[in-house]
């Protein structure tokens, strides 16, 4: 059984004032939200239509209907489960290794896929400009299948952050100088930018390596790479270079 003053907290949860002012967001999918129960995320709730996550201490469980779970769902078609948790603290920076840092990432599925490739590739730390999509958007939580419990994720102002880095500072461009041919640095900030404009000129300003992802196609008409896609072959391509190293 769901009361309305948790349909009321759950549902407001889809916005991200009320993610703010609640400091909760929440998952969907056994899949995800069993990751996040064996992370260090604090689980506030757990809402579940199956006799399921015994693991799970009672006071925090909640066994629903179908019916139940589609009104809390910002799914078109519902999984067998919710969970809201805690929003973490924030971990500073470390300026080291590689880190990748995105230049007003807008879309939710992109910023998710983007968590969930720096999880794969073994990136620890994405630095966000505060104009990027919300980490806590249930499209972006969802989309990292679980990895944003191993990512530290932050948000700063990107320009204040690049002019005190001593880090090399990488910038995708279109007209940059070809990633399978030019020296790759083993350590450095990766900048991704924004789905339209790409990297603003702001930021620019503080790119020491201008790269590029060539284009093979024979007419030479496709006119970007997805983002999200983009920093796969970037990563891929990063991570070649010293995986025997």
């Amino acid at each position: 059984m769901i009361s309305k003053n948790q349909i009321k907290l759950i549902t407001g949860l889809q916005q991200k004032k009320y993610r703010k002012q609640h400091k909760l967001f929440f998952a969907e999918g056994v899949k995800v939200v069993r990751e996040l129960l064996a992370s260090n995320f604090e689980l506030h709730s757990l809402f579940t239509t199956l006799p399921d996550f015994d693991e799970v201490e009672d006071n925090k469980k909640y066994t629903i209907t179908e019916a139940e779970l589609k009104k809390i769902s910002a799914l078109t078609t519902p999984n067998t489960c919710l969970a809201v948790f805690e929003m973490p603290e924030t971990v500073p920076v470390e300026n080291h290794g590689l880190i990748m840092a995105l230049d007003d990432v807008r879309d939710p599925g992109n910023l998710g896929t983007i968590i969930r490739l720096c999880d794969w590739f073994g990136i620890e730390q994405l630095v966000c400009s505060e104009q990027s999509a919300d980490i806590y958007n249930p499209k972006v939580v969802q989309a990292t299948m679980g990895s944003l419990s191993r990512v530290n994720v932050s948000y700063t102002n990107l320009e204040d952050y690049l002019s005190t880095t001593t880090l090399p500072v990488l910038g995708t461009f279109m007209d940059g100088n070809n990633i399978y041919i030019g020296e790759m640095p083993e350590e450095g900030i990766i900048i991704m930018g924004n789905e339209a404009n790409g990297i603003s000129a702001g930021v620019e300003a503080y790119v020491t390596q201008r790269i590029a992802i060539p284009r093979f196609g024979r007419l030479q008409e496709t006119e970007s790479l997805n983002v999200a896609t983009a920093a796969a072959i970037v990563l891929s391509e990063l991570k070649r270079n010293f995986s025997g190293k």
